[in-house]
This record gives C-alpha cells, sequence and structure tokens, in this order.
C-alpha cells in the first residue's frame, strides 16, 4: 500500500513540472546499463539547443528536497505500518508510566498524612511534658512552712479510680508529722502499763495520711522507720520506703525525716542485691530484714555498711502464694518487730495453713523459738506484734473493721477480741509496729497512714 502512495505523489510531481514548463519541458525515467533509474528533463528552446547546468539546479534541488520529504513520510508510514506493534508498544508504555505516576503520587500523600500525624504525635508530647514540667517548677516553689493542702488541691493530682475521692469532702488533710523522741512509757497514760512499758492493745485511733504515692508502683509497699537505728548516719528520724509493686523490686528509698517523706524528696536510693517479695520487709536496729523473692529465703542488709550481712532459709515457711493473707500479694512470710526483738510470722504446711510465730536471731536470722496458733493465715488481712503478742486484722477493704484475735506468746495461748480498726483507703496491704513511735505504720491503697494506739493492762483472761 505504501508503494501505492509513493508512485501517487511521485506522479503528482510530475505532472507539477509537465504543467509549470507547459511545452518547454518534459520528464523522461530510464534505467542505465547498471540497472540503476535515471530521470532526464528536455527542454526545447529554439533560442539554444542545450541549456547549462545552472539553470537546472532549482528546479532539480526542489525535486531532490520533494523526494527527500516523501522518503521520510514512506519511512514514518511503514514505521506505523509495520504489524501495528509500534503504536501498541507506545500506548502500554504510556499506560505504564501513568501507572506509575499514579502509584508515587499515592505514595507521596501517604508519606505526607504519615509527617502530619507524626507532627501532631511530637506537638502532643511536647504540650504533656511542658505540663509536667510546670508542676514539678511550682512543687519546687512551694514554701518549706506549708504544712497543709486543701483536699481540693489534691484532687487536681488524683487518678479518678483513686478511693479517696468517695471520702474527700474539701476538708484539710495533715501532711506533717511532728517525730519527737521520748521514753516509750511517757505515751502511755500512768495506771495504763506495767513496768516494762507493755500491755495488750486498747484501742487503735484513726490514721494520719502522711504521703500518697503519685504512680501504679506505689499501689502497695512498705513504708516505716527504724525504733532501735544504729549509727550517725541514719538516725531515728530517717524514713524508709519500698515500692513493691514489680517484676524485680530492688530500690530502697531514704529520706531525711518526716517532712521530706511528705513532699516526696529523698536523701538517697540504696539498691538491694536481691530482689523484695511482697510487704512484708522490717527495720530494725540499723539493718533491714526481708524475704527474697521467690524463696523462703531472709535476708538481713546492714545499712551501714551497704551491703547483704546475712542470709537464711527459714525452715518449712510457705512462700509465693502458698500461705498469704487473705488480700494476696504473697504475703506468705511477714517480717515484724516489737520491743522483744525480731519476729517471723508465716504457716508451713505441716500447721496446715495456721499461723506460726518464731523469735529471730536478728544477727544470724536463725530461730530461737515458734508458737502455732489456732487461726488460719489466709482468713486474716494482716498481723503484726506489739510486746510479744501477735495481732491479727479481720479485713484489708472494710472501711470499718476489727482487730479480731492476739496470741500472746508468753502464755501460749490465743484468744478473740474486738478492737475497731479503719481502712480509710479501702486495700491495706501493709501493717506495721513502731516500738519508739508507738504507732501502727500502713500502706492504704496509694496512702501511707499511721495510727496512734494504746496500750492498757495486760488481760489473764483466755479462751
Amino acid at each position: 500500500m505504501w508503494l501505492q502512495v509513493f508512485f501517487l505523489c511521485l506522479s503528482c510531481l510530475t505532472l507539477s513540472s509537465q504543467s509549470q514548463a507547459q511545452d518547454r519541458a518534459s520528464l523522461r525515467r530510464s534505467n542505465d546499463a547498471t540497472g540503476r533509474c535515471h530521470y532526464t528533463f528536455t527542454v526545447a528552446s529554439p533560442e539554444e539547443s542545450s541549456c547549462s547546468r545552472s539553470s537546472m539546479t532549482p528546479e532539480m534541488d526542489g525535486v531532490s528536497s520533494r523526494l527527500t520529504l516523501l522518503e521520510a513520510l514512506v519511512s514514518q508510514l511503514i514505521a506505523g505500518v509495520d504489524g501495528g506493534t509500534g503504536t501498541g508498544m507506545g500506548v502500554n508504555a504510556e499506560e505504564g508510566l501513568q501507572e506509575a505516576y499514579s502509584k508515587v503520587t499515592g505514595e507521596r500523600n501517604q508519606l505526607q498524612q504519615d509527617k502530619e500525624r507524626l507532627n501532631r504525635q511530637v506537638q502532643e508530647l511536647q504540650r504533656r511534658l511542658d505540663e509536667l514540667s510546670q508542676e514539678a517548677e511550682s512543687l519546687r516553689q512551694k514554701p518549706c512552712q506549708q504544712t497543709h493542702i486543701s483536699g481540693g488541691t489534691q484532687r487536681e493530682n488524683r487518678p479518678a479510680s483513686d478511693p479517696a475521692y468517695e471520702f474527700g469532702n474539701g476538708s484539710y488533710q495533715e501532711m506533717k508529722a511532728e517525730v519527737t523522741e521520748v521514753p516509750a512509757s511517757r505515751l502511755i497514760p500512768e495506771g495504763n502499763h506495767n513496768s516494762t512499758g507493755c500491755g495488750e492493745l486498747q484501742s487503735v485511733a484513726d490514721p494520719v495520711l502522711h504521703r500518697k504515692a503519685d504512680s501504679i508502683t506505689g499501689k502497695y509497699g512498705v513504708w516505716l522507720q527504724d525504733p532501735e537505728p544504729q549509727g550517725p548516719n541514719y538516725p531515728n528520724k530517717t524514713v524508709w520506703r519500698i515500692d513493691t509493686v514489680g517484676k524485680d523490686v530492688r530500690q530502697l528509698f531514704a529520706y531525711e525525716d518526716m517532712d521530706q517523706f511528705s513532699r516526696g524528696f529523698p536523701m538517697k536510693v540504696l539498691v538491694l542485691p536481691e530482689p523484695v517479695e511482697s510487704t512484708g520487709a522490717t527495720m530494725y536496729r540499723g539493718s533491714l530484714y526481708y524475704q527474697r523473692k521467690r524463696s523462703r529465703t531472709l535476708i538481713r542488709y546492714d545499712l551501714a555498711s551497704e551491703s547483704l550481712a546475712s542470709r537464711l532459709d527459714l525452715p518449712h515457711a510457705g512462700f509465693h502464694g502458698q500461705h498469704p493473707y487473705s488480700w494476696g500479694g504473697y504475703t506468705d512470710i511477714d517480717l515484724v518487730a516489737d520491743e522483744q526483738g525480731l519476729w517471723a510470722i508465716y504457716s508451713t504446711s505441716k500447721a496446715k495453713g495456721a499461723i506460726v510465730i518464731s523469735q529471730l536471731d536478728p544477727e544470724s536470722l536463725e530461730v530461737r523459738k515458734s508458737w502455732e496458733t489456732n487461726i488460719r493465715k489466709n482468713t486474716v488481712a494482716n498481723a503484726f506484734m506489739v510486746c510479744g503478742r501477735l495481732y491479727t486484722v479481720a479485713s484489708y477493704t472494710a472501711p470499718n473493721t476489727t482487730i479480731n484475735y492476739m496470741f500472746d506468746t508468753a502464755t501460749g495461748v490465743g484468744r478473740a477480741v474486738a478492737v475497731p480498726f479503719k481502712n480509710k483507703y479501702r486495700y491495706n496491704s501493709m501493717v506495721d509496729y513502731n516500738h519508739a513511735q508507738r504507732k501502727l505504720y500502713a500502706w492504704d491503697n496509694f496512702h501511707m497512714v499511721t495510727y496512734d494506739i494504746r496500750l492498757g493492762r495486760a488481760s489473764h483472761g483466755s479462751n
């Protein structure tokens, strides 16, 4: 088909040349001896028998130019008609480029959206950081003589789930405790104690709040003061605290006094050599006594040397959930101290879950003597020792409960009692006695509180 087009165009060129020259010129085509095609123009002129080459040059140049254009046109036609494949490949390439462009555009838009989202998150984190910085700065600028914080102000920094919301009424809450070193006998009314300053528990006052934990790790823990400190580094006004929520509890916080403790400013943080199990630790004569995690091993950590002083397994003691208090928390072994020394409150398989009391050597941790009671450990919420007598708390959640049982190691006899006791914040996980302060220390649902107690003349009745 393209040859027909070529000859058609060539015929058009010939006719055009003949019409321009009219009778004066003609075009003739012939092959030479080698088979090549020659075009010959013949011009009839009465004046000249021949024409010079220069007179023919413009017309020949025009024909040559047109032939060149025709050849280019034929080449383009050949390329387009050749099976139709050239055009098809062009279309596919264009579609591929369009698809790639659309994909790149989509990815660019997605990246732009991710960038905007990350910028928003960074701005939100920066906003929160600024708020925390402002709050920390405001706490640092509070005057040291401030001893009361209104209930309304306290609520601003409490979580919505804080049980204190149920009890807050806008009244002022005491946040500072004055500690004065006096003989223990002066804390008991005259005629209400025997010659040793000891007696049976008569009453427990309402709890006094000293500090509220500010994070989930403070749900429960241990806080106390050493009733018989050793050395000048940590006197009896030093306050100690362990947050026992976590997989590897090792930090022991030291506060200079009760005021610094209430404000949340520790003077030192000690790292214990072995992890702590639950809330059964106690402080006595310059050492921290505690149960090693997931074991019946007892550890004495010396505060002066900041090192492990002694360790020993408590024979046959249940541990890690075998015989806990009713609130759980792996409270199988509870170490306490009173006027008569260091004690362990626990149970064994032989005792079938009944509370066992053992008096321990404060240096070696060896058992000096043991007593088995007739009250099961998992039926009471907590226990503590006062003047060689065991006392148990009936409930850890009831706001108004009782101290319901007493066992006297001097007589080996236990009996039911009914001393009113308040769990103000409804989750009391630790109760410990300090015989120097003649107070109970407790950790009640993020709140660290103390109870004043009153001792009376020992009763000799028994069940």
